[in-house]
Order: C-alpha cells, then sequence, then structure tokens
C-alpha cells in the first residue's frame, strides 16, 4: 500500500468526485506518486522559507541581504567628498566595544571555511582582525566576495569592535578587540600574483620556522613591497626620528638650516669620484659634499648653520657601507678659539640623537631587532676622544702593521671598534688629529705638528659615520693647499674669493644619515637603511 498524506488523499477524492468516474487501480497510484512529488516540494518550500526567518545559515538563492553593503568603489578621481571619520587601526582595542567604526588598511592574510572568514587588516605597522558571519545580516555572497580580495589589496571596513577575552588575537597586534564586519568595498585592488609576499620579507634570517626570507637583491627589485614590512617602516621611521632629534639639536643651539647647490663647477673635494654631466654649453659636476658652500655661509656671517641634503660619490664601491647617492646631514659653526669647540658640539648633537632614539623608538628599535637582532647600541657621555696617534698604538699592540701616517681601511677601523668597545664600552666615540695627507686640501694643519691636522671622524660600532676639521679661512694659505692637491685655482676661484672680505675660524662635519641608522640598528648593509638605494650596480627603482 502506498501511504499518503490527508491533502494528497483529499486532492485525490475531490478529482474523483469530480469526474463522477471510478478510477482504476492504475489512476490510483499515477495520482498517488504525483500527489507524494507535490507534497515534498511543498515541504521544501516550507522548510526554506522557515530558514530566511529563523534559520540564518541558509538563504534564498534569489537573495542578497547583503546588497550594497560591500564591493568595489571603483577607481577614485575624487568626483564627490565622502564625510566618513576613519580610526586608525592602532586605536581599535578593547574600550571601544560595541561601537561602530570605519577603517582603511590592507588585506594581510585571509583565512576562510564554511560560513565564516577571518581576515588580517594591516595599516603600516598595526594589524587588527576582522571577522565576517554568515547571517540574517551577512550573505553567503558577501563572505565570499571578500575572501577572494587579493592580498595586499586597500579595503574600507565598517565594522562593530567587539571585545576578546583571554590572551585576544595572537597573530595581530591590537590583541584585545577584534572587527565584525558590517560594509567592506574595495579602495585598490592588488594582483592576484605578488613577486614577494610580505610575511617572507618580514622573516629573520635565523627564523626559528626554517622558513627562507627574501635576499637583498629581491627585496630591493620590488621595494615598493618590501616597504611594507614592519621592519622596513621602523627603520625609517627611525630614520626620520635622526633628521628630527638633528634639526631640534642645533636649532636649540642657534643654527640656521640652508641649501646648498648640488651642481657645481669643480670637484668640491678635489678629486676623481665626481659624477660630471652636461650642463648647457659645458660640463658640471654633482656635489661631492656641501663643504665649499657651508663656508661660504660662514664668510656670510651666519655663524652656524647645517643642511640635510643628496651627496653624490662616484666610487665604484660594492660594499657593505657605499652608496653613489646618499643623504648628508652637514654642520659648519664659527669658533672662538679651538675647533674643538665645534667637535664637542657635534659630539653632544649626536649623543643627543641616540637618547632620543632609545626613549622614543623603542617599539620600533625592537621591531628592527626582531628581524636583524643585535647588539644595543652603547655610548658613554661625554663622547670618548682618542688621538689618532692612541688608535694607531692600540692597533699595533693588537697586530696591526700600519704607519704613522697611514689611513685606517676598513677592517682596520673595524678592528679598532673592537678594540674601544673592550676597553672603554662604547660603540661611538671621537678619534682627533688624522694625518694630514689623508685629508682635504681645505684642512688647517695641526700648528704642532705638520704631519697632522685639525681633523676628526666619528665612528659608531667601528665604522665611520662622520669626517670633519677646521677649515683654512685664509685665501692666500687655501690657494696654496689647492694647489698641493692639483686642483685648478680658476674652478674654485669664487670659494677662496669669498674668505679675502674677512672669515672668522671655523670647522664642521658631514654625517651620513644612511650610516648613522644602519649601524645604530646593527643592520649588515646600508641599502636597508636607503629608502631607495643607489649603488654601482642599481640606478632602479
Amino acid at each position: 500500500l502506498i501511504k499518503m498524506s490527508e491533502a494528497a488523499t483529499t486532492g485525490m477524492a475531490e478529482l474523483a468526485v469530480e469526474g463522477e468516474k471510478k478510477l482504476s487501480k492504475k489512476e490510483l497510484n499515477k495520482l498517488a506518486k504525483a500527489a507524494k512529488k507535490n507534497e515534498a516540494k511543498a515541504a521544501a518550500q516550507a522548510t526554506k522559507g522557515e530558514a530566511t526567518g529563523d534559520n540564518a545559515g541558509e538563504q534564498d538563492e534569489g537573495e542578497d541581504v547583503s546588497a550594497g553593503m560591500y564591493g568595489s568603489y571603483g577607481m577614485i578621481q575624487s568626483t564627490e567628498p565622502r564625510e566618513i571619520q576613519f580610526t586608525n587601526l592602532a586605536d581599535i582595542n578593547a574600550s571601544l566595544d560595541g561601537q561602530e567604526v570605519w577603517v582603511r588598511g590592507r588585506i594581510h592574510a585571509t583565512r576562510s571555511k564554511g560560513k565564516t572568514a577571518f581576515i588580517v587588516l594591516r595599516q603600516r605597522v598595526h594589524t587588527a582582525q576582522l571577522m565576517l558571519f554568515v547571517s540574517e545580516k551577512l550573505s553567503k555572497e558577501m563572505l565570499k566576495f571578500v575572501a577572494n580580495i587579493p592580498k595586499e589589496s586597500i579595503v574600507d571596513v565598517q565594522g562593530l569592535v567587539k571585545k576578546v577575552e583571554g590572551e585576544g588575537v595572537a597573530s595581530c597586534t591590537q590583541k584585545d578587540a577584534e572587527l565584525h564586519a558590517i560594509q567592506v568595498f574595495v579602495v585598490s585592488s592588488a594582483e592576484p600574483r605578488l613577486p614577494l609576499q610580505i610575511e617572507d620579507a618580514s622573516r629573520g634570517e635565523h627564523d626559528a620556522s626554517g622558513l627562507s626570507g627574501v635576499n637583498l637583491d629581491t627585496r630591493l627589485d620590488n621595494r615598493v613591497l618590501d616597504l611594507r614590512t614592519p621592519t622596513a617602516q621602523a627603520i625609517f621611521a627611525i630614520q626620520a626620528g635622526v633628521c628630527r632629534f638633528f634639526r631640534d639639536s642645533l636649532s636649540s643651539r642657534g643654527f640656521t638650516e640652508i641649501h646648498t647647490p648640488k651642481i657645481i663647477s669643480a670637484a668640491s673635494e678635489g678629486g676623481a669620484n665626481v659624477f660630471q654631466v652636461s650642463y648647457f654649453k659645458t660640463s658640471a659636476f654633482l656635489a661631492q659634499s656641501p663643504q665649499l658652500y657651508k663656508q661660504m655661509a660662514i664668510a656670510g656671517d651666519f655663524d652656524k648653520v647645517y643642511t640635510i641634503g643628496s651627496v653624490f660619490r662616484a666610487e665604484d664601491s660594492n660594499t657593505h657601507r657605499h652608496m653613489t647617492e646618499f643623504m648628508g646631514l652637514d654642520i659648519e659653526m664659527a669658533f672662538k678659539f679651538h675647533y674643538h669647540e665645534v667637535m664637542k658640539t657635534i659630539g653632544e648633537v649626536l649623543i643627543g640623537i641616540f637618547k632620543g632614539l632609545q626613549k622614543e623608538y623603542e617599539h620600533e628599535i625592537a621591531a628592527v631587532g626582531a628581524q636583524y637582532p643585535a647588539e644595543p647600541f652603547k655610548f658613554c657621555e661625554p663622547a670618548l676622544v682618542l688621538k689618532y696617534a692612541e688608535a694607531v698604538a692600540m692597533l699595533r699592540a693588537d697586530g696591526v702593521e700600519i704607519g704613522d701616517e697611514d689611513d685606517l681601511s676598513t677592517p682596520v677601523e673595524k678592528q679598532l671598534g673592537r678594540l674601544v668597545k673592550a676597553k672603554y664600552d662604547t660603540d661611538f666615540y671621537i678619534l682627533d688629529k688624522f694625518p694630514l695627507a689623508v685629508r682635504p686640501f681645505y684642512t688647517m694643519p695641526d700648528p704642532h705638528d705638520a704631519r697632522y691636522s685639525n681633523s676628526y671622524d666619528m665612528f659608531m660600532r667601528g665604522e665611520e659615520i662622520l669626517s670633519g676639521a677646521q677649515r683654512i679661512h685664509d685665501p692666500v694659505f687655501l690657494a696654496e693647499r689647492a694647489k698641493h692637491h692639483g686642483i685648478v685655482l680658476d674652478q674654485i676661484q669664487s670659494y677662496i674669493d669669498s674668505f679675502k672680505y674677512g672669515c672668522p675660524p671655523h670647522a664642521g662635519g658631514g654625517i651620513g644619515l644612511e650610516r648613522v641608522t644602519m649601524l645604530f640598528l646593527g643592520l649588515h648593509n646600508i641599502r636597508l637603511a636607503s629608502l631607495f638605494p643607489r649603488d654601482p650596480k642599481r640606478i632602479t627603482p
């Protein structure tokens, strides 16, 4: 027997009455099958209807409850302003529990399964978790759309802040709160295939996971992506801090910031390592240093000046610490009777920078150290000052063959740095009274020993970061020294003439910004401390 529902039986009875004839057994079986099919269809529709109202996990295929709540803005061309108040990811925390906020960030990572998706949003060095659940307010179409947004795409998210109990979100910087998605819109979409992954570029060389990192050339070839890593963000935040402390320290001492020409008529250092450029019907050079113009500013009664700008060196040096273009932080200062007045000031400025970085950039220093471990930078106050002859004696005692007037090679500099650290427990020191033969033509000789000069270098972790000296401010003596170095006087006549009308005694120095950054953090290569480095083999990007 075929069991039928009451509705099916009634329907069949009505058909029988309507037909006013007795149905055969075969016809009854046929009607029973049709009634059962209709009953199953009606039951399915009833179940689907209940799900729309009571079961949040199932939705009508023809209805998207999140329509208009997700998608792409398209290319923003400033067609109209929008008054949306955005919250920084750094400010997402448990204190905002229950509040709706808008944030803009990158898709850092995505994990979805079934009716749930977990998205990590990134905004510079800060990350927060975004969650999506299929519900009566969020469709599976929206979840699928968001889960398929390519990594590194920029999105606007409206979300409800929810406090996270316990240990919090382990994979994010914002641990005690997360966002539950309300609206998600793509601002700028990234290509699905990236030339490098941010996770790989953020991995240290000795990562515990055993996974490999990204080599330096790949980083620099794809520098825009590499700069997005927390480490790169921290490095350049610290570098900006170096410039800020440098400016603040000198401004508080009455220095004036100046800006000097980078296109000059003659090699400013008197050497061959200059870039020659076409200049209309003649040739010119890119400045190796702002040295001559700093001095001319002193002669112009500026008294104390500094400048921050590009320096160009045509040196075919493919080393960890040389670049063909770098940022110079240069100082020049008139003094009363002794160049040590200036040397002392520069030492104090650098110590102020170190103290400021350790105080205000503790988080960034730790972030860099997580990928590139290094011993904390140590210094003493006031700065340690050694005479060149003392350094030579220390090196000879350690087995180095070096003459009294020999310059220091890079390996010897590092060896001296290790000796100084072992003896004085400092990574920063000043070496005074360099041999005259290894200094530029405008350097004042030592009045007590003609072999040496009134010049100094400053070192961090055994590597030079500043070269400075008292300058010759007498025009006759300056011309004599220029001739000695083989410089054509006609090419620097305006420089020599600037001292003919009276000029105070003065001294100064030039600091390499990228070197200070590299050595303070203990980085292994200066290119990591240059936004877009230039060296003999790299001129792009």
